[in-house]
């Protein structure tokens, strides 16, 4: 055993292709290992100029193995003492002479037998092809080509060292040979180090000014946030991705404190944020609970004076925010407008954006129906909830659709429910996304996920696979915590029904099981056979099914409930080949004392009223003791064929209570 360095220098990566492949990298390297007998630990190092494995102990050599061949059998082998063909195939197939070969025993039979050892290839002879079997296999996307060179990579490979123990392994990548030399930070120097082991190769990047662990220019980032913050009271902000992101695009990562004028504080916080992180990746700056006129930009700079570095961030900053304010007055001039919807494409055969936001207005008034809402409102938001599109401002920052609207309608004096429908038309948009958080805003983002839904069904847009460009899935969810959230009367079938005549005809089986697909997704902590049950009651407004689910979930879980299911069992398989259209109970045929008591407490039961399906479910159970006692003293299949349908039907009609909120027999426990 020994250790193992391997280092790939390249020009600086881009972050995003960096971050989203790196569990790859590591997995596939952990493969190549195995695969090639090597199987060891390692640590995987990334800046934006190297990939780094650092082993700190692996085999020289692949293990010894020995190989079995195992032949025909001695009275095929050999025709009067002499080698036939198949005796002759099996030795060329071993590579060896017939005198070589010998015998042995399989399935009874005397075979030929040869066994030979093979020995391990020396690590060093098989670090080349790996190393290029991982580089070949990253799924960085879009590649580039340098040189004259006919393959490619995301980053030109500019050098490569490979030190097994304390030797070089000579080998080529990109026309790169390996040597034991390596560049340190630009700051200090363009021009390569030498090292002669592992240790001195650590020491020498950490004194030319690379910080080589991800993880310590994270933690390096994080001390120093919390020293700014105490030395000048203020809260950073930390976004989780923006903070990989500038740990990737650093080798000596230091966090700077900027600042900008104040005078941009009069845009809408997002604006000022949204340029600082998506331009230039700059972490905003609260103060008092507000955000204040600083920002943290993390420098890759190696100096004792960071002012000029400060400075020219600062520069870099204010024609953006300047670009920003610009837009801002000049879309409160023009004001919230639908001007240009009409020429704005939404999807191919669904007309223009105009199109979508007119039938957004249609599915809204559809679902207030059994709302005490201000519809007026309601299509007022929705009138207006695209308008933001042509804005300046979303224009140039894509991502602000919708909060822009929020804004402009603040600014235009609309009222605070119009306002926030425009805002949080998207929401859900995520799995930890918030919700909207009035009913204007609940049917606002509904309309909005229902018609993409509809309208993509009608032009055979749909999910397959993995796929899915227009986040369908994400929208059926979205839809589901909606109506649960707000509880609001959605029949899958009732509302494709009310505004199919919107869309171009399309599969209503395809379209309904896709959303209880997503039933499954969303109650994925539930017994799955607890929402077969409640799908099975035939269900299929959203509302209710949620509120059956979460009741019999409830009763499943309670203690006893396994044992005391079999009586139930009983009774779903009683009636499984019973014709249910054909249900009448007889009284006058109700002989025995048990069925009697049975049907006058299920009528007892039927009788009441519940406040919700689990006090329901539960005094449905409580039937158990009265089918216990039926069950042992009542003969169901009785010889007179009247009574016998009589009784069946009882069992029948208790069984079709239940499926009113659950099937019994899907239920398996």
């Amino acid at each position: 055993m020994t250790a193992l360095l391997i280092e790939i220098g390249v020009e600086e990566l881009p972050a995003i292709p960096l971050l989203k492949a790196i569990q790859t990298i590591e997995n596939r390297w952990k493969t190549l290992l195995d695969d090639n007998g090597l199987s060891t630990g390692f640590k995987f190092f990334y800046t934006p100029r190297r990939l780094v494995f650092w082993h700190t102990k692996i085999a020289t050599k692949q293990a010894n193995i020995q190989e079995e061949y195992f032949g025909p059998p001695l009275k095929i082998a050999f025709k009067d003492k002499k080698p036939t063909g198949a005796a002759l195939g099996f030795a060329k197939k071993c590579g060896v002479s017939i005198q070589e070969l010998g015998q042995n025993i399989k399935n009874g039979n005397e075979v030929l037998y040869y066994k030979k050892e093979i020995n391990g290839k020396q690590t060093k002879d098989l670090l080349e092809l790996m190393i290029k079997e991982l580089i070949g296999s990253i799924p960085f996307g879009k590649m580039m080509r340098w040189g004259d060179r006919k393959d490619s990579f995301i980053r030109p490979i500019r050098w490569l060292g490979i030190l097994l123990g304390n030797e070089l392994v000579d080998s080529e990548l990109f026309g790169v040979r390996s040597a034991l030399k390596s560049y340190g930070h630009r700051s200090l120097s363009y021009d390569p180090f030498s090292y002669n082991s592992s240790g001195d190769y650590f020491c020498k990047l950490l004194k030319y000014g690379i910080v080589l662990d991800q993880n310590e220019r994270k933690e390096k980032i994080l001390t120093e946030f919390k020293a700014l913050e105490k030395k000048h009271n203020i809260i950073i902000e930390i976004d989780k991705e923006l903070l990989f992101e500038v740990v990737a695009i650093t080798e000596y990562s230091t966090p700077l404190l900027g600042d900008f004028d104040e005078a941009f504080l009069v845009l809408p916080q997002e604006v000022i944020i949204t340029s600082m992180k998506e331009h230039q990746r700059y972490f905003p700056v609260f103060k008092n609970g507000v955000l204040s006129n600083h920002f943290v930009v993390v420098s890759n700079a190696l100096t004792d004076d960071f002012s000029k570095v400060i400075a020219g961030n600062q520069r870099v900053l204010r024609p953006r925010l300047a670009d920003g304010l610009f837009f801002w007055h000049n879309d409160l001039k023009r004001g919230l407008s639908n001007s240009g919807l009409e020429k704005i494409t939404f999807m191919k055969g669904l007309g223009s954006m105009q199109d979508k936001v007119d039938r957004e207005v249609k599915i809204g008034t559809l679902l207030t129906q059994y709302l005490d809402l201000d519809l007026e409102s309601l299509k007022k938001a929705q009138s207006l909830s695209k308008a933001d599109l042509m804005s300046e401002m979303v224009y140039e920052f894509t991502e602000l659709q919708g909060l822009m609207g929020y804004y402009y309608a603040k600014e235009e004096g609309l009222n605070k429910d119009i306002a926030l429908a425009i805002k949080e038309q998207y929401l859900p948009n995520g799995e930890e996304s918030e919700l909207p958080s009035t009913q204007t805003s609940a049917l606002t983002a509904l309309s909005y996920k229902l018609d993409l839904l509809m309208g993509l069904f009608s032009v055979d847009q749909i999910p397959t696979g993995s796929r899915d460009p227009f986040a369908l899935r994400r929208a059926v969810v979205g839809i589901i915590k909606i109506v649960n959230a707000f509880d609001l009367a959605f029949d899958i079938k009732e509302v494709y029904t009310k505004l199919k005549y919107l869309y171009k005809d399309f599969n209503y089986e395809k379209y309904e099981n896709f959303f209880i697909e997503r039933m499954y997704q969303h109650y994925n902590e539930i017994n799955v056979s607890i929402i077969n049950a409640v799908l099975g009651s035939n269900d299929r407004d959203l509302s209710r099914l949620d509120k059956k689910i979460k009741a019999l979930a409830y009763i499943v879980q309670n203690d006893g409930f396994k044992s005391n299911f079999s009586t139930f069992k009983r009774v779903a398989n009683i009636v499984k080949d019973f014709d249910i259209n054909n249900i009448y109970i007889n009284e006058n045929l109700l002989v025995l004392e048990n069925e009697k008591s049975l049907y006058q407490a299920y009528k007892k039961i039927k009788s009441q009223t519940y406040n919700n399906y689990k006090e329901e479910l539960n005094a449905l159970f409580s039937l158990k003791d009265e089918l216990d006692n039926f069950f042992e003293s009542v003969m169901v299949n009785a010889e007179d064929e009247k009574i016998k349908n009589n009784r069946k039907s009882l069992i029948a009609t208790i069984y079709m209570r239940f499926k009113i909120i659950a099937d019994l027999k899907e239920i398996s426990i």
